[in-house]
């Protein structure tokens, strides 16, 4: 048997070698963790290499030392979900560098990569007062390839109960002591509990400063806390059924750090989901009702839920005759407004 035209049929076939690809189109992982975390970034401890692969480092190449300013999380090949305070007074933006998969920010080391700005997308209702939609989005000058050292995020849509996870991380290269404003060298991180919002607003607390698109996460006694330099960075929960993690919070601000009942107050990524996606171009802003659409059979960065009744189920009817449909329905609408006239 002659395998020449199989080969050349499955060389044609055979899905060209891409950054995408790199990822396997996966989220949330964590290939190079031995276990989920530090037993205890204020209070944390030093990461293991390749712990929180999708943790990046955002550098000012004017700022003393390693430049960095704050962190981020890779949710897709080119995209960097982070905060929005991080680029108030930002300048020349296009020559700031991201580091993805590294540990060590004085020792980079083989696995990692570099990347520069191509695009910055602040939230358009953000308040740098008030701290409201505190999240933004950098869009990389080429995308990075996937390893075991770099991993992509998952950004959680409505139908994840945020509240019910339980193993929950933050990591990141900031201060390690609550009046220090110097960045560590070594990655940190440490185990937090999330707070319900109702109780971290509450009189004793924050006292209606918490909007509800925020998230709190900490412990009510202090103690471990993220805190300057954190900024921009991953709030993670391990899903309750399986090995790998949902992006629930970018690091947004707190009173002091590691305050008794002043916790951590992240941006909620499950809130911004749909935000993030038409910022990627991967949905089209919404102006006006929209046309039933069949649903997607996986979302751009999320690890399919088919337990999720309905979530994958496609339109039971072609596009055209719905929108032929509806059209029929608006003439019947206008012509009974005109008989009741």
């Amino acid at each position: 048997m002659n395998l020449l035209p199989l080969l050349v049929l499955l060389a044609m076939c055979w899905p060209v070698h891409s950054t995408w690809d790199s990822c396997g189109g996966t989220c949330g992982l964590r290939p190079m963790a031995s276990h989920y975390g530090g037993s205890r970034v204020v209070g944390g401890t030093d990461a293991q290499q390749g712990a929180w692969p999708w943790i990046v480092s955002i550098q000012n190449p004017w700022k003393v030392g390693t430049g960095h300013i704050c962190g981020g999380s890779l949710i897709s090949p080119q995209w960097v979900l982070t905060a929005a305070h991080c680029f108030i007074e930002a300048r020349h933006i296009t020559m700031w560098r991201v580091v993805i998969g590294a540990t060590q920010l004085t020792q980079l080391g083989p696995e990692a990569q570099v990347r520069t700005i191509k695009r910055l997308l602040v939230h358009e209702h953000y308040r740098n007062i008030s701290e409201e939609n505190d999240i933004a989005l950098l869009e990389l000058d080429q995308p990075v390839q996937c390893n075991y050292y770099i991993q992509l995020a998952c950004v959680p849509d409505a139908s994840l109960r945020v509240s019910e996870l339980t193993t929950c991380y933050v990591s990141g290269w900031g201060s390690t002591a609550a009046r220090s404003v110097k960045s560590t060298d070594v990655l940190q991180e440490a185990r937090v509990y999330l707070i319900d919002v109702n109780l971290c607003n509450s009189s004793q607390w924050y006292g209606g400063a918490i909007h509800t698109h925020n998230v709190c996460a900490g412990y009510p006694q202090g103690g471990i806390d993220t805190c300057q330099g954190d900024s921009g960075g991953p709030l993670v929960c391990k899903d309750n059924s399986a090995d790998y993690f949902w992006l629930v919070g970018v690091t947004s601000w707190g009173k002091g750090c590691a305050r008794a009942k002043q916790p951590g107050v992240y941006t909620s990524t499950q809130h911004f989901y749909d935000w993030i996606l038409v910022q990627m171009g991967l949905r089209p802003a919404v102006t006006a009702a929209p046309v039933p659409q069949p649903a997607f059979t996986s979302t751009p960065f999320q690890r399919p839920r088919p337990t999720q009744s309905g979530r994958f189920t496609p339109c039971p009817f072609p596009r055209q005759k719905l929108v032929k449909f509806f059209d029929l329905l608006q003439d019947l609408l206008q012509v009974l407004r005109g008989r009741r006239a």
